[in-house]
């Protein structure tokens, strides 16, 4: 059995992108997966289907209805902010408690394969005294983090991989999530640059569409550092 937590240098650089993705090969492989995205920011019910959770239950060939979409996001906000700022806009309070609760039992019904995804970026506030830094300290799963090849994502990815190691935390894998839209820098130039200053860290190039062959090669590459 093998259980994983995907966060991010920050957020929109690639998280459900690359769950999708890992879950469509884990399954080719024949895997029995779960997929989990315990907090969502920026939920719109009426757009359901086209949500981090929605695209998680559809990439594990589930209909991503609300109730479904529930029971794999029980923490679902509407504006798209950070959780702690998204939940007082609401009245509200995330559970933190309840959150660490709700993944430790999924950690303990797990048959084989859990990808838990996190939301936004590494320190993203989460409620008033925690960030998904501590949410992945209570867990202590090994990571998959995910970055990207925007201006300025060296600076961010090597703050990040300084903040897990001093925390001591595994990293399973970094992914470099081909950035689009964002003035992205060269896949392999960001790559060769970040394994001079993580040398001893997995990192998997991945690039976006119409590559499409090297995106599933830098998939299949993901997936084996899944045991």
């Amino acid at each position: 059995m093998s259980a994983y937590f995907i966060t991010a240098t920050g957020t929109d650089v690639g998280k459900t992108f690359v769950a999708r993705g890992l879950i469509r090969v884990l399954r080719a492989r024949r895997r029995d997966v779960t997929a989990l995205k315990p907090v969502m920011s920026g939920f719109e019910p009426a757009e359901a289907a086209g949500s981090d959770g929605g695209l998680l239950l559809t990439a594990l060939g589930q209909e991503p209805t609300l109730e479904a979409i529930a029971a794999i996001s029980p923490w679902r906000f509407q504006a798209p902010l950070a959780p702690d700022m998204a939940a007082e806009r609401e009245g509200r309070t995330l559970d933190y408690p309840g959150l660490i609760g709700f993944c430790q039992k999924a950690m303990a019904a797990n048959r084989d394969a859990l990808l838990i995804e996190g939301v936004g970026g590494l320190m993203s506030p989460i409620d008033s005294e925690h960030t998904v830094l501590d949410w992945m300290k209570a867990v202590r799963l090994p990571l998959i983090v995910v970055t990207g090849t925007y201006l300025g994502t060296l600076s961010h990815t090597l703050t990040a991989l300084d903040v897990l190691a001093r925390h001591g935390l595994a990293i399973a894998a970094l992914v470099i999530s081909e950035s689009v839209g964002r003035r992205p820098e060269r896949l392999d130039e960001t790559h060769t640059t970040i394994s001079r200053f993580a040398p001893d860290t997995q990192i998997v190039a991945l690039p976006r569409l119409p590559a499409a062959s090297l995106e599933q090669a830098a998939f299949d590459q993901i997936a084996d550092c899944v045991r």
